[in-house]
């Protein structure tokens, strides 16, 4: 039965306002974030690699003498910054968002993050107790443990492939999202998703949504002075008409994104309980009614 909601998020600038690599990587191992980001530009410009591949690649060559583990990269990622609001929106979902009626009813709310960062990081942050699964770009490690090499890479356009897998349940990543699968039996059905995400880089998952029929929101860092994250996402809503809402991105209750994400929870349930309610009516047959 398809009574599950999916909220899915992008990580960094979503979740975060930080990048996460700036945020906990660059400290811990004296990495100048400024220098590093101009080098993978380099690779990125000069030698046609990949964005994400770049930084995984500059990652590794600046570690070369500290190789850590993804075990103390995990550990890393309990530092990472969050924006207000967070993770206690997630405990406070648990309690409140649906009303009693609704989960009798076996309705459900889950959490799923598709990042271009590194998945060990989002696996040790304090958000992860509360997601379904994440989905993140990671690393292999040698007979040491320490990491060695890329092993998964999700690229901004590559993030679209996760929300098919969330669309079928497909969290296996053994298993091939290709293979075919109905749409009335898919568990999250994409009426019944919700992407959380910052940006340009999101495009491909918002207009995923967008075709889909799903749900969409653009967040912006509403503490930056320059208000260029907010711009991006004004383009986003107004020029480039790939979202319809856009919120700054504070996760505290009542606040507008709060309120937003609440109602399309609210909108969707609503949606389900009706349809169900139509089905079952549908299937019954009613005896004759005798005249005297």
């Amino acid at each position: 039965m398809q009574n599950t909601v999916g909220i899915v998020y992008d990580y960094d600038q979503t979740l975060s306002p930080a990048y996460m690599q700036d945020d906990v990587i660059f400290p811990a191992f004296g990495i100048n974030a400024e220098k590093f980001w101009r080098r993978c530009a380099e690779l990125v410009q000069a030698e046609g690699y990949d964005q994400e591949l770049a930084y995984m690649k500059c990652l590794l060559d600046y570690l070369a003498v500290d190789r850590p583990t993804n075990d103390q990269l995990r550990q890393l990622g309990a530092g990472m910054s969050l924006y207000r609001g967070l993770p206690e929106m997630f405990q406070e979902f648990e309690k409140g968002l649906l009303t009693p009626a609704q989960q009798e009813a076996g309705i459900r709310v889950e959490h799923y993050v598709v990042s271009s960062g590194l998945k060990v990081l989002i696996e040790g942050s304090r958000i992860r107790p509360y997601l379904r699964a994440a989905f993140g770009c990671e690393y292999a490690e040698d007979t040491d443990g320490r990491i060695t090499f890329p092993k998964r890479v999700i690229s901004h356009t590559q993030k679209t492939q996760y929300l098919f897998r969330i669309n079928k349940g497909l969290l296996d990543m053994a298993q091939d999202v290709n293979d075919h699968m109905p749409d009335d039996v898919r568990p999250i059905p994409f009426q019944n998703m919700i992407y959380v995400g910052d940006g340009p880089t999101d495009v491909p998952c918002f207009t995923i949504m967008k075709k889909n029929g799903g749900n969409a929101i653009a967040v912006y860092n509403p503490d930056e002075p320059n208000r260029s994250s907010f711009r991006k996402c004004f383009d986003l809503a107004t020029r480039a008409n790939r979202v319809r809402h856009i919120a700054p991105a504070d996760y505290r209750d009542n606040s507008h994104l709060r309120l937003l994400l609440e109602e399309m929870v609210r909108e969707i349930v609503d949606r389900m309980l009706a349809e169900r309610k139509s089905s079952a009516e549908a299937g019954v047959v009613h005896a004759p009614k005798h005249t005297i």
